[in-house]
């Protein structure tokens, strides 16, 4: 799966994107705990964040990661 990151998620990785194999069945938020085992800067920014599966807003986290692309957002201040 294509992981990109955003912002505050992107300076704890250190990365604006990455490929990572995710188990067939994984939920978002088994996705987001295997990411935050995998960079330990990004675990406490994960608690913070809203997800996009394949450029669609994730509501429930406990849904399955079936897409190709998954997106992480820090929360953004500005406007």
């Amino acid at each position: 799966m294509q992981i990109r990151y955003f912002a505050a998620a992107r300076a704890a990785t250190g990365l604006d994107e990455e490929i990572v194999d995710v188990p067939e069945g994984a939920s978002v938020a088994e996705v987001a705990a295997l990411l935050g085992n995998r960079h330990p800067d990004l675990a406490a920014v994960l608690t913070r964040c809203s997800f996009l599966l394949d450029e669609i807003a994730v509501r429930d986290v406990n849904a399955l990661a079936n897409g190709v692309m998954l997106d992480v957002l820090p929360p953004f201040a500005g406007g």
